[in-house]
């Protein structure tokens, strides 16, 4: 039998290093593991571009091969110790049970119609590798996450098999036998191996692929030097470098841990060493590295789902997150501002740049990113707009290397992708990968369980009853349970989750807002007048002649859930309805990355913490103060055109908004350019106020000039005091 961790801690201590090549002395299954991760890697590059499979095949081979990885890098804890044996029989078994699944289709759906003249029919075999399979979920999400999503995965299954009977009202649902159950939850495209899982196989892990490569050629260096030359001479310039270098480092990552992993052991003692306390620096960096997760054109793994869930074309999706995205990182920039002057750090502190890594990795980050954008927005398949920026970051990175040589420039010479370079590339890349593959698989069984039972529809109903048709009630509902399920569950599993139970109910709720100002003004059309007769409300009667905003409001609150989502269509135009599903799942997809930064569970956070040695409880809520343009930009996409405008309007909002966020941070902060004098309070409230007011120039023009005169008169003010007049 192979040694056990436990026997053999030299040989097995860290099974994490199996997908690296730093260890010389690796043993033949370490070496045979690490190939295989790489042969996977090719797999995946391979099967999106030139390989022809069946969707059903690529997402069951995508699993198989990930779940031999996720049983060795996550190893089980078997009767208290681990055993690399037992993980790994355990993983070969699995995949056999998904290679099995997909094999048996056809069978399944024609053959047992053929013989027993029942629609499909399992065998043993087929109940041996789908309880396998479910089992392994459960497991494999444990490892990776810990408990929530095993316990919302069982609650599933068990809903839809025995427990929604014996619920009350709209959570009521009818219990299925175990084969129909089964057979939903591996079959259905919304199960196992359907829509999340084609995600994860199609275009997360390529993109992961794609970071392997960015890092290994030096980019993340590229990074941290270009934004120490853009805010590295500047007051607090390290906190600046921080968020610069965070925003860029998100287009590689998509994590928001492994972005503040990757850049915060850079940035943090920066920091610190440039005069910010501790648990600020650490809360900075975990609340730059979350924006990473809101930065074009990846966007961690949101966008993929986004897109496929929408049907929104990933390019439209992408475009309309960048002014957000900048606002984002802006509020958090005021927040270092106002830290530095209020505590004056940073002055005097100059950071040296290595011009060495700047050389080196320029072009290896600049041309493929740039290649791959424009790829995405040209309307070409994610996958291919992946596979192609790999490609051509090698060829930059050898291009690069002959100038190098030519011109004689050392510099340009250090980060060549050759053999050994393109290896340590795939194997990072499917070491990104594990977590976000066996999540997107396994929460496939939860929303098969949601589309069975149709639950989505009574947790829709029961927002649009609790919030009253209030779209701000509506968002502070989502984002308590965004709260609640962040501390158990990554971004990304959280989104997908409350999109499919919140996301209709929010979108409809902005649409009734269309419907109620035609309601105001009257239905003409007897079509449509027609719609509301069957509803009971005294407000009916004044259909045709029109209501106040009051009456309008109450009759579409009296209007049954079941019969909105069939007005709907009918009184709005097919465009907006797709624009108000958008701010939906973007509101949603912005409000789920707060587990990052909020107490009592904060990955992003505590990681920093790690790195700063401050107080993980107390840098979680520095990086939530750092953060609150999480809550502030999901408010301007339900109440202004911010992306569904047009290009001046977007503009309009995204300019004015500044001064807002700025006016929000500097109250929060009670500082500004200098401590606050009592009457910046009032004055900086109307100004917050005027500059988020939506489209209206001389509001916002106002409401910005408030805000200047405040930073402007806190400014000398506080110049004043600093360099008194001898």
């Amino acid at each position: 039998m192979v040694p056990s961790v436990k026997n053999d801690a030299k040989e097995y201590q860290s099974r994490d290093e199996w997908l690296t090549l730093g260890s010389h002395n690796k043993t033949i299954i370490q070496w045979s593991f690490a190939i295989f991760a790489v042969g996977f890697a090719l797999w995946h590059v391979t099967t999106n571009l030139l390989i022809n499979e069946s969707p059903l095949w690529q997402n069951s081979i995508h699993f198989a091969g990930f779940a031999i990885l996720a049983t060795v890098i996550y190893p089980s804890q078997l009767l208290g110790r681990q055993n690399l044996f037992f993980d790994l029989v355990y993983g070969f078994l699995v995949a056999w049970a998904a290679c099995w699944v997909a094999a048996s289709e056809s069978r399944i759906y024609e053959d047992t119609l053929a013989l027993t003249g029942q629609a499909w029919q399992f065998n043993m075999f087929d109940w041996t590798a789908g309880g396998l399979l479910v089992v392994a979920v459960i497991d494999f999400s444990k490892r990776v996450s810990g408990w929530v999503i095993p316990i919302l995965i069982i609650l599933s299954v068990s809903y839809i098999l025995f427990l929604g009977e014996h619920l009350p009202g709209v959570f009521r649902a009818a219990s299925l036998p175990l084969d129909d159950v089964l057979f939903r939850t591996i079959y259905n495209d919304e199960g196992l191996f359907g829509i999340l899982a084609n995600i994860s196989s199609s275009n997360i892990t390529l993109f992961m692929i794609f970071g392997g490569f960015l890092v290994v050629s030096g980019a993340s260096d590229f990074v941290i030097e270009v934004s120490k030359v853009v805010a590295g001479r500047i007051r607090g310039g390290a906190a600046f470098v921080a968020v610069i270098s965070s925003a860029l480092t998100g287009t590689i990552s998509g994590s928001a841990v492994a972005n503040t992993a990757s850049t915060g052991v850079i940035t943090i003692p920066l920091m610190k060493s440039n005069g910010f306390r501790g648990r600020f620096s650490a809360g900075v960096e975990a609340a730059a590295s979350t924006g990473g997760q809101l930065m074009p054109p990846i966007m961690g793994a949101g966008a993929f789902v986004m897109a496929s869930y929408t049907a929104i074309p990933y390019s439209t999706i992408v475009s309309v997150s960048i002014i957000p995205a900048f606002l984002y990182f802006m509020s958090v920039a005021f927040v270092v501002r106002i830290e530095a002057v209020k505590h004056r750090v940073g002055e005097g502190i100059d950071m040296r740049v290595s011009r060495a890594k700047i050389l080196a990795g320029a072009l290896t980050f600049i041309v493929p990113l740039t290649v791959m954008i424009g790829l995405l927005m040209s309307g070409v398949t994610p996958s291919f707009a992946a596979s192609t920026s790999i490609a051509v970051l090698i060829i930059v990175s050898w291009l690069t290397w002959f100038l190098g040589r030519a011109t004689g420039t050392i510099e340009l010479q250090t980060n060549v992708m050759n053999i050994k370079r393109i290896v340590e590339a795939c194997l990072l890349g499917m070491r990104s990968g594990i977590l976000t593959a066996i999540l997107l698989v396994s929460i496939g069984v939860i929303n098969n369980a949601i589309v069975t039972s149709g639950i989505g529809n009574g947790f829709s109903l029961m927002i649009a009853q609790w919030s009253q048709g209030s779209p701000i009630v509506a968002i502070g509902l989502i984002a308590l349970a965004s709260l609640v399920l962040g501390m158990g569950l990554p971004v990304t599993a959280s989104y997908i989750i409350l999109a499919i139970l919140c996301a209709p109910a929010l979108a409809g709720i902005l649409a009734d807002n269309i419907i109620i100002e035609k309601l105001v003004g009257g239905l003409t059309d007897p079509m449509q007048a027609a719609l509301f007769m069957l509803v009971e409300s005294p407000h009916v009667a004044k259909i045709a002649t029109g209501m106040s905003i009051d009456e309008a409001s109450s009759l579409m609150a009296d209007v049954p859930f079941e019969v909105a989502m069939t007005m709907r269509p009918l009184l709005v135009d097919a465009d907006m309805l797709m624009g108000f599903l958008l701010v939906a799942h973007l509101i949603i997809f912005w409000l789920s990355q707060d587990s990052n930064v909020t107490p009592p569970v904060c990955l992003a956070a505590f990681t920093a913490a790690g790195i700063a040695k401050s107080p993980p409880m107390a840098t979680g809520f520095q990086s939530w103060k750092a953060a609150k343009g999480l809550y502030i930009v999901p408010l301007l996409f339900a109440y202004t055109p911010l992306i569904s405008g047009s290009f001046h309007e977007i503009l309009q909002i995204g300019f004015f908004a500044l001064f807002g966020i700025y006016a929000i941070n500097a109250l929060i902060a009670r500082f500004a350019e200098g401590p606050m004098a009592f009457w910046y309070w009032p004055i900086l409230s109307a100004g917050a106020i005027l500059s988020f007011w939506p489209l209206d120039l001389l509001m916002n023009m106002f409401g910005a000039l408030f805000v200047l005169v405040t930073v402007i008169h806190s400014h000398i003010r506080n110049s004043a005091a600093a360099h008194p007049k001898t």
